[in-house]
């Protein structure tokens, strides 16, 4: 919906919430330092990347020079003070390698929910320090008897979860800066006018309530205000989402950050700072952010289980092993082999892999999904809030009705005229006008001397004979006829109306508005069929959004709405225990998108939206919701194979490395476990690579 920053006033609009942006109460701000989740959320994929990397420098040494588990690979080697070599690069990895899980598993056991954190650093902390043990037995301890180390467990399992958690970092794009993409769009300067009437700029702080600021043509609006002096067109498309540029005069209301057209216009500033309309919204936003409870990813359920299962395995086997044949170092070895075997290789793999995968796949279909819990939350949607400019429809204008009123001209000639003078403008009703003679193959005339007349509209000559294209209220101001039912009729279905003034004479009208996206209604229908509610939220006036909905389908039509309300709906959705999504593309959708469980931004939309969501629809097609949907459930089913996958060779081996079978000769031992571990982590891998779309 970014429309071209040139602007000029011809075009009148039927508009009944001309007003609604103003009065709202202001709103404390806070910082959104929203909790993301799983302990290693707050980590860049650059780390990640970085510490991968490095530590695969020193585990390399360590997987040629330690045996696996007890058995020799044919590949390693090892020479006089080999082991010493072997310790002092465990011991870096360990510290290095193993900082962000540690770190990880201390926010997990801090709110008392281990989770995939708190499961490799057990693994790797138990082979570390079992390892340093068997290290001291072998080198200063008794002489007939070797201690197995876990040197060669620990550089693995390392350097697989770096791996696993940087390709999921990757995959998956950082939250973008929402707030700060807001702030941008207020100019940094502003023109004061002084009593005497000289102007001064100054910086935006310096701006107080209840100066005179002077707004040119195309600038964006420095603060909330009051027009004093002239007369414009604003477009709002930006800040409210309403479609249509607002005819705009003396005592009219004016929102900071929104666009003046080609009427130079003087303000009295009634917000600045934190009472302006756009800082309110950035306190929504960020408040949002900080309420927004995140979910618990299922992998990292299931890691908290496995951590818990292989705790209660690994204690018990010891005990018993106790019990049974007193050699505590045979119990220790039990109880140090289950917590190792636990860690799973294939778990770490198994969701990055799965995560690399859909949303390659997402990018490939005009999808981005930069949190991956909405993959999760799309299972259990119950709604789906969806703006209306922008979003189900194209957000552009195009011509709905044209028409003469002057018998010497036919419909087409009238529209040929208004294509002359529009000809040399860039705004968005020109151009809708242009596409609409081209269309109907109207050889468009010569104008000569066009001219732009701030507040009134263009004007030219043709053939000789004078012509303006203007609004309806400059017919009003100069006393001419027009079809009063009509205008209304045209204007309350969304449409913004020109007139063609030729000698002083109204002489035809164009109308123009908003079209419906062509997959709209595709859309809304899958939606219903799905059991999931389509719900329009709009802030413009409530006889265009009907009209739009009646036509698309949807029953529940919220309109006239401020940013506020907008999330208020969603709230009330969510006390429900609802799921919901919201799809928007303009500033006063950013808060909902923050608040709902997903919010999903349209591509074409403010830079504020993309920012705000979780999914980004690249091609603005509204279809897509439904390729996020199944793109969503079939990740879930891949994930859902792969956690059994991964999990389901702990729920195998672990027992039985406890010895559980011991009785009849069936003990596992560590080095079969470490080729089961490996066998599983190579299943996953194949498995996430057969996920498609379609």
């Amino acid at each position: 919906m970014n429309m071209s920053q040139h602007k000029h006033e011809h075009h009148d609009h039927h508009h009944d919430s001309e007003d609604h942006h103003v009065g709202h109460a202001a709103h404390d701000h806070q910082d959104g330092h929203g909790n993301h989740g799983g302990g290693h959320e707050h980590h860049h994929h650059g780390d990640f990347r970085k510490k991968f990397f490095v530590s695969l420098i020193f585990a390399v040494p360590i997987i040629f020079l330690a045996p696996m588990m007890g058995i020799e690979l044919p590949f390693q080697f090892t020479f006089p003070g080999s082991e010493w070599v072997v310790l002092v690069l465990a011991t870096i990895l360990y510290f290095y390698g193993g900082q962000p899980f540690l770190s990880g598993a201390k926010e997990e056991l801090k709110v008392r929910k281990p989770g995939m954190m708190t499961l490799i650093s057990m693994g790797i902390s138990v082979a570390y320090f079992y390892s340093l043990y068997a290290f001291y037995m072998n080198h200063f301890g008794a002489a007939d008897a070797h201690t197995m180390d876990f040197f060669w467990e620990l550089a693995t399992l390392i350097v697989i979860m770096l791996l696993g958690h940087w390709i999921e970092m990757n995959a998956v794009g950082n939250a973008g800066d929402a707030l700060k993409k807001m702030a941008e769009l207020l100019p940094n300067t502003a023109v004061i006018v002084e009593e005497d009437g000289n102007t001064k700029e100054v910086t935006l702080s310096e701006v107080n309530e209840g100066d005179v600021v002077q707004v040119n043509a195309g600038d964006n609006i420095p603060t909330d205000g009051i027009i004093t002096a002239g007369r414009t067109s604003v477009d709002e498309s930006l800040v409210t989402g309403e479609s249509r540029n607002i005819e705009k005069t003396v005592d009219d209301k004016v929102i900071g950050g929104s666009v003046n057209g080609s009427g130079t216009i003087t303000v009295k500033v009634t917000g600045t700072g934190e009472s302006g309309y756009l800082s309110q919204v950035m306190g929504l936003v960020s408040r949002a952010q900080s309420d927004k409870s995140r979910a618990e990813l299922l992998a990292n359920r299931i890691a908290g289980y496995l951590f818990y299962f292989a705790l209660s395995v690994g204690l018990i086997a010891f005990v018993v092993w106790m019990m049974i044949s007193s050699d505590m170092s045979f119990a220790t070895e039990r109880l140090v082999t289950v917590l190792v075997i636990a860690c799973p290789h294939a778990l770490g793999l198994a969701i990055p892999l799965v995560t690399a995968r859909s949303t390659s796949i997402g990018a490939r279909n005009g999808l981005i999904v930069k949190n991956r819990e909405s993959l999760e939350t799309a299972r259990h949607l119950d709604a789906v809030m969806m703006d209306k400019t922008g979003t189900l429809t194209e957000g552009n204008f195009a011509v709905n009705h044209f028409e003469s009123f002057n018998e010497a001209y036919s419909d087409t000639e009238i529209l040929g005229f208004m294509a002359a003078i529009e000809k040399s403008s860039s705004h968005p009703l020109a151009l809708g006008i242009l596409d609409k003679a081209a269309e109907e193959g109207i050889t468009v005339p010569q104008a000569e001397d066009v001219n732009n007349i701030p507040g009134i509209g263009l004007e030219a000559t043709i053939a000789g004979k004078d012509m303006k294209i203007t609004s309806m209220s400059y017919l009003e101001d100069h006393n001419i006829a027009y079809d009063e039912k009509q205008f209304e009729s045209l204007a309350g279905r969304g449409n913004s109306v020109s007139f063609l003034i030729i000698d002083g004479e109204n002489s035809g009208i164009v109308a123009q508005g908003d079209q419906i996206k062509a997959s709209s209604k595709g859309m809304v229908k899958d939606l219903i069929e799905r059991g999931i509610e389509p719900v329009m939220m709009t802030g413009d006036n409530r006889q265009v959004a009907e009209a739009v909905a009646a036509e698309l389908g949807i029953s529940k039509v919220h309109a006239q709405m401020m940013p506020e309300d907008k999330e208020a709906v969603i709230q009330s959705y969510q006390k429900e225990g609802k799921k919901v999504m919201m799809v928007g593309d303009g500033i006063n959708d950013a808060p909902s998108l923050v608040r709902a469980d997903i919010g999903v931004a349209i591509g074409a939309g403010t830079d504020v939206a993309v920012e705000s969501g979780d999914v980004i629809l690249v091609k603005s097609d509204p279809s897509d919701i439904m390729n996020f949907l199944s793109l969503s459930e079939k990740t879930m089913n891949k994930t859902v194979q792969n956690l059994w996958l991964g999990a389901g060779y702990n729920i195998i081996a672990v027992p039985l490395a406890a010895g559980v079978l011991a009785s009849i000769g069936l003990i596992l031992s560590p080095a079969v476990g470490a080729i089961l571990m490996s066998i599983s982590t190579v299943v996953v891998a194949l498995n996430a690579m057969t996920l498609k779309l379609n």
